[in-house]
């Protein structure tokens, strides 16, 4: 049996300031983050699967858009986001994504080093996510 006092989070951890969200704006960010998924699970499979990309324009604007307004949504939250690891990370995914398209790292693995990495920080626990680093 684990030590209890080991597995308990570090309280001297900086996280970023946080303001209060409404409770609709949560609500609605968790369908946002649904058709978000959607479509940047259609713009990664046209970079890995074989044959000529060919991403449909709806797609590719749904996981903008929503990319967009779930930045917009955590902001709201989270004050400090791009000074945190989270916020930091959407940064890379977005720098990565760029140059793969652009043709200045090869697509697929540029493409999936950055979906892995904003899969790894979207799911890593809250002092690892939201620590102030800066």
């Amino acid at each position: 049996m684990a030590d209890r006092k080991s597995t308990q989070q570090d309280r001297t951890t900086r996280l970023g300031r946080t303001a209060d969200r409404p409770y609709w704006i949560w609500m609605t960010s968790i369908f946002i983050r649904a058709f978000h998924q959607v479509g940047a699970a259609v713009f990664l499979a046209v970079f890995l699967l074989p044959g000529q990309p060919d991403l449909p324009l709806f797609y590719l604007v749904l996981a903008g858009v929503t990319g967009m307004l779930l930045m917009t949504t955590e902001m709201l939250h989270h004050r400090q986001l791009l000074r945190e690891p989270a916020g930091l990370t959407t940064l890379v995914k977005l720098m990565l994504m760029g140059m793969a398209v652009h043709g200045w790292l090869p697509a697929a693995p540029a493409m999936l080093a950055a979906f892995v990495l904003a899969a790894f920080f979207a799911h890593a626990p809250k002092h690892i996510r939201h620590r102030r680093l800066f």
